[in-house]
């Protein structure tokens, strides 16, 4: 065997006696680190998987190129190195022939490497790590070396899934020694390409198929109980052939590595992707206002409700109304009820400003015997627990948030001569319950008993939004405690962040990591950053940045024609997944909108501004225009689009319009137009002035912690 060597020196390619290519790289290790190899497989044998040999391998110019046969089909290679300084990154072009006869076949690739410790993967939107911390409840994909005698069909140590079920369709591997990655585009010629990873104790791979599989199962709740796995192929003819492209990188072990590499797919590809928004943010303002407060306010009950029906049917509170439930935060309540008040105020609209303050003022009375704010009221019941795993618990994260908007509501009041007592006191309330049942580490635990206000469950990171009510009420109240409690937890909550691996923010996604997780880490370090003055918080602030950017997608999906989504030709561009237990596009990054655009500003890096614009720009999609869009009424907006096989199959809509979409798309709005002057949705491609230059990365330089001077703090805490 000769190893030959690609023209940028150091990166080596060998075809073994068994028809793989092994690979090496000075720069990584001396050593041979992994090899990969083909399958080809017929749908007339899928149990028969033949291997397409490499027999050849040559270098022309700048370019290294191969040749591998199989009795089924026969592919040419071409390898361009794309760099080789702290890790290896090749294209790869393969050139499929059918040689054969005419018939259905699938390609494998895969990447194979030594098994060294703890194996973890990503697939952006789909998978974490492991996937499933082991107290989890919710039933969804998850890895385990020792799978054989588990009760739940979904812990594997292998997984094969199709590749719009990722934001950007890549596979990443990590083990003691190295971490690596193959991408490949979602569609190819002949189809949908798919995503694979396995690891059992020796070896650990990852891999692409040419079209896709779902195995050992696949996770469409939409078909049923069916979960039988599934294999699809392309057709070829006789001596016909088609090619596919797929990125390569191997790199020593770093386990944020995935971020530049999706942010080099991302600025290769960004030219040929756009966003879809509808209609402008002052006409996204007049709709969303007047949506909320026809569809969703009831007046009898002081209440947001959450959801809307877009169709009048029986048995409903004046017809509309969906579920009669609010939570205080999250799904309604609190952020949505302040938008609406910031418009009214805006807008100068009485109706607005009434309905905003009564809801504010009934979420102020609802203190629960734990000290903080009961998690949401439900029509005929009352005050009640939300959707938590056992009776009588309060979620963190949703009495969390639901501190810091009232925070935000209180301060927007203020601007404006108007003085509440009331929410004052409740925010009060809970910030001193946060402070009281902090443990010395930091945490603030996930679940707490509504009766007793003790922890009932430490697991997570749901506590983690505390920071930020408690960072902003420093600034607020002067209260030195604040700011403690504030900076010990931002200390005990960095483990997350380090470990790439945040979960346990939403009450309906059990101690699962999902995109809010990433929205809340984002939110409340970035705070710290600005108002302890110190760099350290900015750098966990940015890394939380890239880990909820791995749920946006950089692409836009071929969705299925005469789907309601392709009829409204709907972009997925910008769009988050929201987790891997739940597999649709949301709108809550928005949450964090202000905070990812003044990230983009502290780094001076116009990767993060552009990021968080493509996303308001893909919320400006589904907000009705009249009475009867896309069956809706007008001002609603529903929360969860279905690009995936997942509850529904890809291409529909829930037709439900849901209060906090539309309280989020107009926070954003309301926070682009008093903060920056203008909008910076693209709907004729105009570049706004905060975009104009082009911004490189600046690294952090490390400075002391101080406390922020009182003559800026009105300046730098941002509502």
């Amino acid at each position: 065997m000769v190893l030959l060597y690609s023209t940028l020196k150091g990166a080596g390619y060998n075809a073994t006696p068994t028809g793989t290519i092994s690979l090496q790289h000075d720069k990584i290790s001396p050593d041979i680190f992994g090899e990969m190899y083909l399958t080809a497989i017929s749908a007339g044998k899928p149990e028969e998987p033949v291997p397409v040999r490499v027999r050849l391998i040559r270098r022309e110019v700048d370019d290294s190129y191969f040749i591998a046969e199989s009795p089924l089909l026969s592919v040419d290679g071409r390898i361009v190195t794309i760099s080789n300084s702290d890790y290896l990154h090749l294209q790869i072009r393969l050139k499929i022939l059918n040689r054969g006869a005419e018939g259905a076949y699938s390609l494998a690739v895969r990447f194979r490497a030594p098994a060294k410790g703890e194996p973890r993967f990503m697939i952006p939107g789909i998978f974490y790590k492991h996937n499933r911390p082991a107290g989890c409840i919710g039933r969804y994909p998850a890895f385990s070396l020792n799978p054989e005698g588990a009760s739940d069909p979904y812990i594997s140590n292998y997984w094969a899934f199709r590749s719009d079920r990722s934001s950007e369709p890549v596979v990443f591997a990590w083990q003691d020694d190295y971490h690596f990655a193959l991408a490949t585009p979602a569609s190819f010629a002949k189809g949908m390409s798919g995503l694979f990873f396995s690891a059992d104790g020796e070896t650990i791979e990852i891999g692409l198929n040419y079209p896709y599989s779902e195995e050992p199962l696949k996770y469409s709740p939409c078909s049923g109980t069916d979960i039988t796995p599934e294999h699809t192929f392309f057709h070829l003819k006789r001596n016909e052939e088609f090619s596919v492209t797929f990125d390569f990188a191997i790199g020593k072990r770093d386990l944020h590595f995935y971020a530049p590499f999706l942010r080099f797919l991302y600025e290769r590809e960004r030219k040929d992707m756009t966003t879809h928004p509808w209609v402008s943010a002052d006409v996204a303002r007049f709709l969303l206002s007047e949506g909320l407060y026809r569809w969703h306010y009831d007046d009898e009950e002081g209440t947001l409700w959450e959801t809307a029906a877009f169709d009048r049917y029986f048995g409903k509170k004046d017809g509309y109304f969906d579920r009669l439930c609010m939570h205080v935060s999250w799904l309604s309540g609190v952020p949505t009820a302040m938008a609406l008040l910031w418009q009214g105020r805006l807008s100068k609209n009485d109706n607005y400003i009434r309905a905003a303050i009564r809801v504010l003022d009934k979420i102020a009375s609802g203190i629960a015997p734990a000290g903080t704010f009961y998690p949401c009221w439900v029509s005929g019941r009352g005050w009640a627990c939300g959707w938590d795993p056992t009776e009588n618990q309060i979620q963190a994260r949703t009495v969390a948030e639901a501190t810091f908007f009232l925070l935000r509501a209180i301060r927007l009041e203020c601007k404006y001569g108007q003085t509440h007592p009331n929410w004052v006191e409740a925010l009060k309330k809970s910030l001193e319950f946060a402070v009281r049942i902090q443990r010395e580490d930091g945490s603030f635990g996930s679940y707490y008993d509504i009766f007793k206000g003790e922890v009932t469950d430490w697991d997570g990171a749901g506590g983690l939004l505390w920071i930020a009510p408690l960072i902003g009420a420093y600034v607020f109240f002067g209260d030195v405690r604040y700011r403690q409690a504030a900076l010990k937890a931002g200390a005990y909550y960095a483990r997350f962040i380090e470990d790439e691996f945040i979960y346990g923010a939403p009450e309906d996604a059990h101690l699962t990591p999902t995109s809010e997780d990433g929205y809340n880490a984002l939110i409340s370090y970035l705070l710290l950053g600005e108002i302890a003055r110190d760099e350290r918080w900015i750098h966990l602030a940015r890394k939380a940045a890239d880990w909820l950017l791995t749920f946006r997608f950089c692409y836009n999906l071929l969705l299925p024609q005469n789907t309601i989504l392709s009829t409204y030709d709907f972009h997925t561009m910008g769009g988050d997944v929201s987790s891997p237990l739940n597999q649709h596009l949301h709108f809550y990054g928005l949450v964090c909108h202000p905070e990812l655009m003044r990230l983009g500003k502290h780094l001076e890096d116009n990767y993060y501004i552009e990021r968080a614009r493509e996303h308001l720009e893909f919320c400006h999609q589904f907000i009705a225009r009249g009475d009867g869009d896309f069956g809706a009424r007008v001002g609603m907006v529903p929360e969860q689009f279905y690009y995936t096989e997942w509850r529904q199959p890809a291409g529909h809509v829930m037709p439900l319009s849901h209060a906090w979409c539309a309280g989020l798309i107009l926070y954003a709005d309301l926070w682009e137009k008093e903060t920056l002057g203008e909008s910076t949705l693209r709907l004729e491609e105009k570049t706004h002035p905060m975009l104009a230059d082009i911004i490189t990365p600046k690294p952090l330089t490390p400075t002391p912690a101080e406390e922020i001077p009182p003559s800026e703090r009105d300046t730098i805490y941002d509502l």
